[in-house]
């Protein structure tokens, strides 16, 4: 389908002699995912199809208590230092972003009095600007108004280099000016085609200038503000107890009518994702449980117990293996994995390429995850049409014995390889959770029939994906030689979740380690091709320059794919909820409701 066609379909549904579900059957029939066929529809005026849940209740509480259970328990609670999902499910009970992502891929005002569009004015032509017109009338729960100020204090913070946010790649290189109390303009240097990041979904949550002003910068982790949040969100704070219990009550001011159902609010964390789905499917001790990396057999047989079913949904997000062509045992001025060194073996290429020959994808999938992955060699697998056809993966013993053998690497005494005294032995690091421990011992099997030895680190999932910069467990500090985790994919584009590829996002000890790329590696092809897709409006370019970006890693084998994750969770059969698998799971929590 030509361009033009696009935009004929396009008229037609405006004029109304196409329906929209038509429309993104055609789009879908020559790969146009429907988040994306969404996009351009709205791009182009066209009112968004609403698939949020549908909301029942005729007036806000009366619902008792909702109960949630992250198995990975929160540790803080300001979304700009959330580097773990945990922490950002957990912050966005209280703070909100302008708008959110549905499961369909569709941008959900919230904050926002209507998403921009050309039609309304709010997208400009050439691509720069957006306008985005604020809801009247919403309260911080301190009772403070909340206006353009916020939105534009946020930006401030967020894109100052002192304040270490995680989320300063989406406002570093933007201008946001307030209007009036309830306009912001959001200025970018260059055409822009996916200008729906600054201020949207789990990067863009708002922060109340009156509590964060004089925390902005270096004095940013002070801020009592961080552990005990002030937001616009359906539950104001109660208590928290970081690694154990966040707890809230409903908020009588809040901005959507009728809403919150529940009257109060309990996070509980910590234990592992097995214990987490019994207390949902079997003894109905929890109404909701995220992110269930549980065995799929087990998952069927807990679902028997008719308490609870089981919520999957589609989404961006990867299961995958970082080789460190750093050296995670030298210290170089206070941290270790720096880019000022070089790993002894994993920064030579054909030893990374054995290693990714030594990886049965297929057998991950088939008896360990089912339903929750789909074995793959691409980074970014959704939507269709940014998934690289290129990258191919294979499971090959012999393959990787001869490469190895070609590159000198010779078996010692013990079996081991060695080159040049330095042996081919690694930590391999990843969270306490039965599949990836299964996944660990997979691999560690195949290398040692490769002449690799393993060592398998397991590390509490708490710990790991802590944003406590003091830790040396967690995950952005790569103090080992390889781990693995799941990354989540925050927007129904990829060019946001692709800035962990690029040299200007390392995490350092500078940036506190919440720059998006742990890996550190970088290359320059991969920073041209990422800069250039930031600003190409043709979408059939932009789309193959974020796959280069994806391909350079991939092909490097310093990012070696394992799944394409379907975000699990675990609800009670009466819990009405609302999951996206473009979003984090409270991204909706206020139109919850038991049924």
């Amino acid at each position: 389908m030509k361009d033009q066609d696009l935009g004929h379909l396009i008229a037609r549904v405006k004029e109304g002699a196409l329906s929209r579900r038509s429309f993104l059957k055609k789009a879908a029939a020559v790969g146009v995912a429907a988040p994306f066929a969404n996009q351009l529809l709205a791009f182009n005026g066209v009112a968004m199809a609403n698939a949020t849940l549908p909301y029942k209740p005729t007036k806000a509480g009366g619902g008792g208590p909702l109960k949630v259970l992250l198995w990975q328990a929160p540790t803080l609670l300001n979304p700009h230092f959330a580097s773990g999902t945990k922490d950002q499910i957990a912050s966005r009970v209280f703070f909100e972003p302008l708008a959110g992502w549905d499961k369909e891929g569709n941008l959900i005002p919230c904050l926002a009095a209507e998403v921009p569009s050309k039609a309304n004015g709010g997208l400009s032509a050439d691509g720069k600007e957006v306008t985005w017109k604020l809801k009247p009338n919403v309260k911080w729960h301190d009772g403070k108004p909340f206006t353009a100020d916020d939105v534009v204090f946020t930006w401030e913070y967020a894109a100052d280099p002192a304040t270490a946010a995680y989320t300063t790649g989406s406002y570093k290189d933007i201008k946001v000016e307030k209007v009036n109390d309830l306009t912001v303009k959001v200025i970018f240097k260059e055409p822009t085609p996916f200008w729906a990041d600054p201020f949207v979904g789990t990067v863009g949550q708002i922060l109340p200038k009156h509590h964060f002003a004089e925390y902005k910068g270096a004095k940013s982790r002070e801020a009592p503000a961080n552990l005990k949040p002030v937001g616009t969100g359906p539950y104001k704070f109660t208590e928290f107890k970081p690694g154990d219990i966040l707890t809230g009550e409903r908020n009588p001011d809040y901005h959507i009518a009728n809403q919150p159902h529940f009257d109060t609010l309990e996070i509980k964390g910590g234990g592992d994702a097995v214990s987490a789905a019994r207390a949902v499917l079997q003894t109905g001790e929890y109404d909701y449980a995220w992110n269930l990396q549980v065995e799929d057999e087990v998952l069927k047989r807990m679902e028997t117990g008719g308490r609870g079913k089981i919520s999957a949904v589609v989404s961006g997000d990867i299961e995958f293996i970082i080789l460190n062509t750093t050296d995670p045992w030298t210290e170089v001025d206070g941290e270790r994995s720096s880019v000022k060194t070089k790993h002894p073996t994993l920064s030579d290429p054909k030893v990374r390429e054995a290693i990714n020959l030594l990886i049965d994808r297929d057998s991950i999938q088939k008896f360990i995850y089912g339903r929750g992955g789909i074995a793959t060699a691409s980074f970014v697998n959704q939507p269709a049409k940014f998934k690289s056809t290129k990258l191919k993966y294979e499971f090959n013993i012999d393959k990787a014995n001869k490469i190895l053998d070609e590159a000198g690497y010779k078996r010692g005494s013990d079996g081991i390889r060695e080159k040049d005294g330095k042996k081919l032995k690694y930590v391999y690091q990843t969270s306490i959770n039965a599949p990836r421990q299964k996944t660990q011992q997979i691999i560690k099997q195949a290398c040692q029939r490769a002449g690799i030895d393993l060592e398998l680190k397991s590390v509490t999932a708490s710990v790991f994906f802590s944003s406590d910069v003091a830790n040396p467990d967690t995950y952005t500090k790569l103090y080992v030689d390889m781990e693995m985790y799941t990354t989540t994919q925050p927007q129904p584009d990829p060019e946001r979740f692709l800035n962990q590829f690029v040299s200007w996002e390392i995490a350092n000890k500078e940036n506190k380690w919440l720059g998006r790329n742990v890996s550190r590696y970088s290359d320059p092809a991969a920073d041209e091709a990422y800069r250039a897709a930031q600003k190409e409006l043709d979408p059939d370019k932009r789309a193959a320059l974020l796959i280069k970006v994806n391909e350079i890693f991939c092909e490097a084998h310093v990012i070696l794919p394992l799944l394409s994750r379907t975000r699990v969770a675990a609800a009670a059969t009466n819990l009405m909820h609302d999951h996206s698998g473009w979003d984090v799971d409270s991204w909706n929590i206020a139109a919850w409701y038991r049924a």
